[in-house]
């Protein structure tokens, strides 16, 4: 019977190989926690600050802005599904679905380019709006809502930065595609250009040529 190899060497060069990583990318996580923080900290202020000023299910304003209140208004409310109130009662599916999101961001984050902000931008509104659906989904068994827009589905700011999140992240895409196409047209232009270029001093050294002889 063969002993059982230690796994000594094996889990040295596991943590060995995070802590480096971690060395490398820790600029990469300190910015998706700090501003990915900011958005969650607000997300979370703003719920609490509704659910213990307004009563579930009222409307409200400031007396300077109740003129608003056929367009818009702070609404309490709740929500058991995704964002802005659509598949309601899958509490537990969406918890499973923004901690997959969350693991995705924290993992593919560090590994995007440091030049890609629009990118880089989304991830983080994306992950703050997931991590922030999720600890009111932890804690209270569903989400709680309070933007209140004409006939819209009622919303919060958790779902506004995963929404926003989506939007940077298709103008981001369009705008890199562009780019991408004028460079490739301005080195078609100069390919061309050289192309002529040389098509012309061989024609112009054939000339000399034929006068040479």
């Amino acid at each position: 019977m063969e002993s059982p190899q230690p796994n000594g060497p094996t889990n040295r060069f596991i943590l060995g190989t995070v802590f480096h990583f971690l060395s490398v990318h820790y600029i990469d996580y300190l910015i998706l926690i700090i501003f990915g923080g900011v958005i969650i900290g607000l997300d979370q202020w703003t719920k609490a600050l509704v659910r213990n000023t307004v009563p579930l299910g009222t409307d409200w304003l400031p007396g300077a802005l109740a003129w608003l209140m056929p367009y818009a208004r702070i609404r309490h409310w709740y929500n058991s599904g995704a964002a802005f109130g659509i598949f309601q009662n899958g509490n537990l599916v969406f918890t499973i679905l923004a901690i997959i999101v969350i693991i995705l961001i924290f993992y593919y984050f560090p590994r995007t380019q440091r030049g890609d902000w629009w990118l880089r931008v989304a991830m983080v509104m994306q992950f703050a709006g997931a991590a922030g659906n999720l600890i009111d989904r932890l804690i209270f068994k569903q989400v709680t809502d309070f933007i209140s827009v004409g006939n819209f589905a009622i919303f919060n700011l958790a779902d506004a930065s995963i929404s926003t999140g989506v939007a940077v992240l298709l103008i981001g895409v369009w705008l890199k595609e562009r780019q991408e196409k004028k460079l490739a047209a301005m080195a078609s232009i100069t390919t061309n250009a050289s192309s002529n270029s040389i098509d012309d001093e061989a024609g112009i050294s054939g000339e000399d040529e034929g006068k040479g002889g």
